[in-house]
C-alpha cells in the first residue's frame, strides 16, 4: 500500500512479512491527574526526538543498565538490542549485570560484548571478587537476601555509583524482541531534559503480539486488585497512584542518579511494582511521569505455572501482593483474615469483569484471547491472593528490599570503591580488558 500523503494525521507499522499497514492516528492524550503520562502523538520525528536528546546529553550523562542472565546471549532478542544500541550516540556507558555465568561464559560475554561500540562494563556477578563482596555485605547483614533480577539490578546500581559520572540512569530488559533505539531514547528524555521536572519515568507499551493480547498478569491481577483494593479498604492515595500507570509492570524506566543512594531494589518479582512504591515514598507526584515508548512490545512470556508456586508467574502474583499489601500496612492499614476473604471475593468479581471486557476488546481488534486460560489465571490469582495475605499476616516484618546504598556506604564506606576494584580487575584478569575505566 503506498504512503499516505500526511504523515502526521497517518502512521504506519512495519508487519513481520514487510507489509505496511496505516491507519487514522487519533492520538491518545488523556491526563489521569495522578502522574504525568507523557504521549507519542505521531507529530515528531525520532529522529529529531534524538538530535535534541544528543545535545542534551552533552552535558547530561546517561547510563544504561541491562541486567542479562548469560542464557540471552544466546537468544534473538540480545545481539539485536547490541545492534540498535550502536545507532545511539546520546548514552554515555552501558553496565551490563551478567547473571549464572561461569567463568568461561563470563569470558565468552566479554567477546560477545565487544560488538556494542558504546563505552560498557559487564559484572560477572557470580565470579569469586563480586561473591566476596557478596559475603562482606552479609556479615554486616545488608546482602540481597535471593538471587534474581533484583540482586543484579542493585549491583549495578552500585558499581554505577561507584563511577560517578552519570545524570540519569535508565534500565530495561535483555529479552525484548521488537526493541528500537526509538523505545530508549522516548524512556530517557523525560529526566534527561533539564527543563522538566521529573526524576523517575516508567514505560508504558500495549501488550499486543502475534495476532494475541499479552500482559496477563497486569490485566487480571493488578487491575481488578486496585479496584478490590478501594472497594475493601476505601479509598487511598497510594492506590490511585499504582491505578494511574497505564503498565505498571513494564520493565523498563529511568530515574535521574541523584535519587538511587536512597532507592531501595526488592529483590523477589515485586521488582516493578517495588520500586513504583519507592517513587512513590521518595518523591513528589509531580517528579513522577510515565512516557509511551513503543507500538508494539513483545519479550520472552513466563509460563503461568500453577503447579509450582516457587516458578513463573504464580510467584509472580505471589510477590506482587505481598509487596502492595506491605506497602499499605506501611501508610497504616490494618489488615486481618476477614479483610483477605473479602478481599478475595471482590477480586474475583472484578477479575471475571475484566476477563470479559478484554475478551470483547480484543475480538473487536481481531486478537485472540483463550476465555478459559484467562479464567485459569484469574483462579490461580485469587488463591494467590489469599497465600500472600496469610504470608504477609504470619510475618508482617518480613521484607525483600535490598538495602539502599546510602545504609550500605555508612556501614562499609569502602565498599563501594572496592565493588568498583573488583569489576575492574575481573575485566583485566578474566575479560582480557585493560581498559576498563572509560570514565569521562
Amino acid at each position: 500500500m503506498p504512503a499516505p500523503r500526511n504523515p502526521v494525521a497517518l502512521t504506519g507499522i512495519r508487519d513481520r512479512t514487510g507489509g505496511q499497514h496505516w491507519w487514522l492516528d487519533l492520538a491518545d492524550f488523556h491526563q489521569n491527574g495522578a502522574v504525568a503520562t507523557l504521549h507519542n502523538l505521531r507529530t515528531r520525528s525520532a529522529e529529531d526526538l534524538e538530535r535534541e536528546l544528543d545535545v542534551i546529553t552533552a552535558r547530561q550523562k546517561v547510563t544504561l543498565i541491562l541486567p542479562s542472565l548469560y542464557s540471552e546471549l544466546e537468544g534473538e532478542a540480545l545481539p539485536a538490542i547490541v545492534d540498535e544500541l550502536n545507532k545511539v550516540r546520546f548514552v554515555h556507558h552501558v553496565v551490563i549485570g551478567l547473571d549464572r555465568a561461569s567463568q568461561a561464559q563470563y569470558r565468552k560475554a566479554q567477546q560477545f560484548f565487544e560488538r556494542l561500540e558504546l563505552p560498557h562494563s559487564v559484572l560477572w556477578n557470580d565470579g569469586p571478587r563480586l561473591t566476596a563482596i557478596d559475603e562482606r555485605l552479609a556479615n554486616a547483614g545488608l546482602a540481597p537476601v535471593e538471587p534474581g533480577k533484583g540482586r543484579n539490578v542493585w549491583f549495578c546500581i552500585g558499581y554505577t555509583l561507584a563511577r560517578a559520572d552519570s545524570d540519569v540512569i535508565a534500565l530495561h530488559d535483555c529479552d525484548i524482541t521488537t526493541y528500537s533505539k526509538e523505545m530508549l531514547a522516548r524512556l530517557v528524555y523525560p529526566v534527561a531534559n533539564p527543563a522538566f521536572a521529573y526524576q523517575f519515568c516508567k514505560g508504558f507499551y500495549p501488550r499486543v503480539a502475534d495476532g494475541k493480547m499479552n500482559g496477563r498478569v497486569s490485566r487480571l491481577l493488578v487491575a481488578p486488585l486496585m479496584l478490590a483494593l478501594r472497594q475493601v479498604i476505601g479509598e487511598r492515595d497510594y492506590i490511585d497512584y499504582l491505578r494511574s500507570f497505564r503498565y505498571p509492570l513494564a520493565g523498563e524506566f529511568a530515574m535521574r542518579a541523584s535519587i538511587l543512594p536512597a532507592m531501595r531494589i526488592p529483590s523477589d518479582w515485586g521488582l516493578e511494582i517495588g520500586t513504583l512504591s519507592e517513587a512513590w515514598r521518595n518523591l513528589a507526584p509531580r517528579a513522577v511521569c510515565q512516557v509511551e515508548i513503543s507500538d508494539a512490545y513483545d519479550h520472552k512470556h513466563q509460563p503461568l505455572s500453577a503447579d509450582d508456586r516457587s516458578k513463573g508467574l504464580s510467584r509472580m502474583s505471589t510477590d506482587i501482593c505481598k509487596a502492595v499489601f506491605r506497602k499499605l500496612a506501611t501508610d497504616g492499614t490494618v489488615f486481618s483474615k476477614e479483610i483477605f476473604r473479602a478481599l478475595k471475593a471482590s477480586y474475583y468479581r472484578h477479575a471475571l469483569d475484566f476477563v470479559e471486557t478484554y475478551y470483547n476488546d480484543a475480538r473487536m481488534n481481531g486478537l485472540h484471547v483463550d476465555r478459559h486460560a484467562e479464567e485459569r489465571a484469574v483462579e490461580l490469582f485469587a488463591a494467590n491472593l489469599v497465600e500472600a495475605g496469610h504470608t504477609f499476616l504470619d510475618n508482617p516484618m518480613e521484607t525483600p528490599f535490598i538495602p539502599a546504598w546510602s545504609r550500605v556506604q555508612a556501614a562499609d564506606p569502602d565498599l563501594i570503591r572496592d565493588l568498583y576494584e573488583a569489576v575492574k580487575a575481573d575485566e583485566a584478569e578474566i575479560g582480557g580488558r585493560g581498559g576498563h575505566d572509560q570514565r569521562r
